[in-house]
């Protein structure tokens, strides 16, 4: 069951993502330090190519089709994480723009670009959770060693959330981390630098 490991990995993946992008969303609200367009972009282009371009369309494609056919107890649960990968697609959409909104106008606009953010996080935590905790438990003995073949070639051929084609997600992940200020990040703050965002 090498795809739930990478499933798992590509969680902890985001999960970095999500936790400095909250960091910084914080840092905006109260004036810690001005809007640094180059890092929410970086942290927004991640978002759009690691879960909504490679992680969901093989989750959707692959994994649960098998996971409808072997396990109809879980067919509630798979419904609705697909109806979230489809909202999931709007709650991006809807932060790229308010991002672009933010650029355009200023501070005018930072009030409605934190609230998407904040949106899309804990969209994205009640996402995860419920996968992680709902259905990859009830999987360990209910598929069968030719789907899990099939799904563990699908998510093989994963770029690494953490490195990925030719190491353009890594080198994107370490261009968060160095915008993204200590503690969570190696950028600039006073109180010095921090540790890689893991």
């Amino acid at each position: 069951m090498k795809a739930i490991d990478i499933i798992r990995n590509e969680h902890r993946a985001l999960a970095a993502v999500l936790r400095a992008l909250e960091a910084t969303i914080a840092d905006l609200r109260d004036g810690r330090r001005p809007p640094d367009f180059r890092l929410l972009a970086a942290m927004i282009d991640y978002i759009v190519r690691v879960p909504e371009e490679v992680h969901h369309p093989k989750e959707d494609g692959v994994f649960f089709p098998h996971i409808r056919a072997a396990c109809p107890d879980a067919v509630p649960i798979i419904d609705e994480l697909e109806h979230q990968h489809h909202r999931g697609r709007e709650h991006v959409l809807q932060l790229a723009m308010s991002l672009i909104h933010f650029q355009a106008v200023g501070a005018a606009a930072q009030e409605s670009f934190c609230a998407a953010a904040e949106r899309y996080v804990a969209f994205s935590w009640t996402h995860i959770e419920m996968e992680e905790r709902q259905l990859l438990p009830l999987l360990s003995d209910r598929l069968a060693p030719a789907a899990w073949a099939e799904i563990d070639a699908a998510f093989a051929a994963n770029a690494d959330p953490w490195r990925g084609t030719a190491d353009e997600f890594e080198r994107l992940f370490s261009r968060i981390t160095a915008l993204v200020p200590a503690p969570l990040g190696l950028g600039d703050r006073r109180s010095g630098l921090a540790s890689r965002i893991t």
